[in-house]
């Protein structure tokens, strides 16, 4: 299977001009500028090769990582393939999310399986508007998935 590791500069893949800052604009409002963003973004999407619920996501979560990529690292993550990455953390139901920064936790768990609910999600935490998750078995997992193989 396929998986995507890969940062873009704007939807339309290319680069943004040499200082400027152009702002995202969702439904939720405007996102900061990308050159205040952090690089340290990351959005994973947790699945597996037999799910088909999954296969049915992945052009929704490249068109998000297309969407957002100046802003996170976008990865899909085959929960077998990865299982060493993943350590004792189970994913249970599919797709699941995992937005970190850094490696803070911003949020962990199963999204409805649309590009809406998955944007507003991400809007809101390259807005620093969603809380840490503070959950002992995520602990390391953002960088854990940053170092593996693409």
């Amino acid at each position: 299977m396929a998986r995507i590791n890969h940062r873009i500069g704007n939807s339309l893949g290319e680069s943004p001009a040499k200082g400027t800052k152009p702002a995202v604009s969702g439904s939720c409002g405007t996102l900061p500028p990308m050159n205040d963003v952090s690089p340290a973004w990351q959005v994973a999407c947790l699945c597996a090769a037999w799910c088909r619920t999954c296969d049915e996501y992945r052009p929704t979560f490249d068109a998000l990582a297309r969407e957002f990529g100046a802003q996170a690292v976008f990865r899909w993550v085959d929960i077998e393939d990865d299982e060493a990455a993943l350590g004792d953390v189970d994913v249970v139901d599919f797709p699941t999310l995992l937005v970190a920064h850094g490696d803070t936790v911003r949020f962990y768990g199963p999204v409805l399986p649309h590009a809406q609910t998955a944007r507003q999600l991400i809007e809101r935490a390259l807005r620093h508007e969603l809380p840490a998750v503070h959950d002992a078995a995520l602990d390391g997992l953002p960088a854990r998935l940053a170092v593996r193989p693409a």
